[in-house]
């Protein structure tokens, strides 16, 4: 994903669940064709929201543990996470709009 920084299994934790922002973490995988559909518009969100929301990418393949915690079973999923907790939740492709939604869903 070009533009947003990825996250492991290693550094999950630090960058996610720690962090004071809310963070949109997007669950993909590199032979997922909706993925790289849905790839430009979480690196322009990333751009955009740049300074209030933290946007992470997970390749599920390469983070299997990260994916598996948090039930993982399709590709793309996003979730956001606030103060270290899941606050929404979607899988599948959707336009920027709902991504928007769904960030504001999570307060």
């Amino acid at each position: 994903m070009a533009n947003v920084p990825a996250v492991t299994d290693s550094d999950f934790e630090e960058k996610v669940l720690k962090s004071d922002k809310t963070v949109l973490v997007d669950f993909s995988a590199t032979w997922c064709g909706p993925c790289k559909q849905l790839a430009p518009i979480i690196a322009a969100l990333a751009e955009e929201l740049e300074g209030e929301t933290d946007v992470y990418g997970v390749d599920v393949n390469e983070s299997p543990n990260t994916a598996q915690k948090y039930g993982i079973m399709a590709v793309p999923t996003l979730i956001v996470f606030k103060n270290g907790e899941e606050k929404a939740r979607e899988a599948g492709f959707m336009p920027k709009a709902r991504i928007l939604d769904l960030i504001d869903r999570a307060g």
